[in-house]
């Protein structure tokens, strides 16, 4: 069983770790990231949101300048553009392939596969199976 997660008693973000330095301030609105956007980026977003939430309970946190995909900890952020859109994976570890930019390793099992999704069925059995993948880090399931 897993630890209680801490709540900021200022914002009300949930985090794994007792005082965890972050941002704090209120989310924002989601419909606010794709204000400026064509409507397949949305559509990009909605599958996405949608195979995660097979997967169990997330949150989906509109912040300033991101949106985060969050169970106990980030495991997904997003940057809508009005054409595409950007965003990141967190793993835990390096997986090689042509549709993620320069993979960045912040620890053995804190690894951030960037991404740019032009088209709803890039969000194809293969990105779902990253998906997942980074739910499982977001439930810190890596660590046990």
């Amino acid at each position: 069983m897993s630890a209680p997660l801490w709540r900021c008693p200022d914002c009300g973000r949930t985090f794994a770790n007792p005082n965890q330095t972050h941002t704090c301030a209120p989310l924002g609105d989601l419909d606010r990231h794709f204000a400026r956007t064509e409507p397949h980026v949305r559509q990009i977003f909605d599958r996405i949101v949608a195979v995660v939430s097979g997967f169990g309970p997330v949150e989906v946190l509109a912040e300033k300048t991101r949106i985060a995909l969050h169970v106990r900890m980030s495991f997904a952020a997003f940057m809508p553009r009005r054409r595409w859109l950007n965003g990141h994976l967190v793993l835990d570890r390096a997986i090689a392939s042509a549709r993620f930019g320069k993979i960045e390793v912040f620890s053995p099992r804190n690894v951030l596969h960037p991404f740019r999704l032009d088209d709803p069925a890039q969000v194809d059995e293969e990105f779902a199976g990253w998906l997942e993948l980074a739910y499982r880090v977001g439930r810190q399931e890596h660590l046990r």
